[in-house]
């Protein structure tokens, strides 16, 4: 396996990351705990996580989970403040009543906060990346950045980024950091798979030039392109779409689902699970870092983790563009995101 580059930091991480997203939730503690360790023995050295994630619950487990086998110094451990306790737009009786005004967004108050929580949770001295768990345009970039180097300076973060923010800020807090000898951003971390690649339009060429590691999710397009859903009116039950709803299922399209099949029998026609390809395509894509693997159960990691060792063909790719255009989406993957208006049409 040959390990990559993160952005222009140094460091070296897998080409494939192991996202958390399902631990302590569709994924037992127990289960959690075996996919981390399988994970680390196969050689993925990148973990991510966020506060949000299960209410914590996500980074308890990891915490316990690297404590037990001793293998910290191993690991870059990635987690995000603030995303799911806030809304633009949403009035503040509108959160859930155990947040007060203050316990969301990328103020100064909120990231030292969130950063001690998280360090107590995780069970570590530091945090390798810390992400900005999507974009905050009401709280001044200034204000953010600068509790952000305190922290680094402080040993208690190596190194910062950001989430699944619009390419101009991510240019402005560039900027800013080198004006004001902040630290930089290392990373941003965008939706990106076959059924949305957007981020090819703006995205991908700002990292490869200011160079930002782009630490992706979503790979196989929360299954579709594995096949794991059909039918828009009927989720499998174990699905994200149908255990969690809301902008979960509204990821699921029409044109999502035909791309979907037609995708498979590309897989087919080379001789590995579509899963396999759907993960392969994005590692393998001009100026990704690494995507993430948000898996369920230890069978699906098993699964995925040939692809550390696996080659694009550039047919397969040729196969691929034809069937969702450089740039374009039949899926809409940043649908969590205010400022990217653009929604699928059916």
């Amino acid at each position: 396996m040959q390990y990559r580059s993160l952005g222009r930091t140094g460091v070296m991480i897998s080409p494939i990351g192991l996202g958390s997203d399902n631990f302590g939730d569709a994924t037992s503690a127990k289960d959690a705990e075996n996919i981390i360790n399988h994970s680390l023995d196969a050689g993925i050295n990148l973990i991510d996580t966020g506060d949000v994630y299960c209410e914590g619950e996500s980074e308890r487990i990891i915490g316990r989970t690297i404590k037990d086998n001793g293998k910290r110094d191993q690991v870059i451990i990635a987690t995000k403040v603030d995303h799911g306790r806030r809304r633009i737009g949403v009035s503040l009786d509108q959160f859930k009543p155990e947040y007060g005004p203050n316990d969301h967004g990328h103020s100064r108050l909120n990231i030292i906060r969130a950063c001690e929580a998280s360090l107590k949770r995780l069970n570590t001295d530091y945090i390798d990346i810390y992400q900005l768990h999507r974009h905050s345009p009401n709280i001044p970039i200034d204000e953010t950045l600068r509790a952000l180097d305190d922290l680094v300076t402080q040993g208690k973060v190596r190194y910062i980024g950001s989430s699944t923010h619009p390419s101009w800020a991510v240019m402005e807090a560039i900027m800013i950091s080198d004006s004001k000898k902040f630290i930089r951003l290392s990373t941003e971390q965008p939706p990106y798979n076959l059924l949305d690649r957007r981020i090819e339009n703006e995205l991908i060429p700002l990292a490869q030039k200011y160079g930002i590691g782009l630490i992706t999710w979503g790979p196989l397009a929360m299954g579709i392109l594995a096949g794991r859903y059909t039918d828009l009116s009927k989720y499998p039950k174990t699905s994200r779409a149908a255990r969690r709803g809301g902008f979960y299922a509204k990821r699921i399209s029409k044109r999502g689902i035909e791309v979907g099949e037609k995708f498979i029998k590309i897989a087919a026609k080379i001789g590995i699970p579509a899963a396999q390809l759907a993960l392969l395509w994005c590692k393998d894509q001009p100026g990704i870092t690494a995507p993430l693997i948000g898996v369920r159960t230890k069978k699906h990691l098993e699964t995925l983790l040939p692809v550390l060792e696996m080659t694009l063909d550039d047919d397969i790719r040729k196969d691929c563009d034809d069937l969702v255009p450089p740039g374009s989406f039949v899926a809409d993957f940043h649908n969590t995101s205010y400022w990217n208006k653009a929604r699928v049409l059916e």
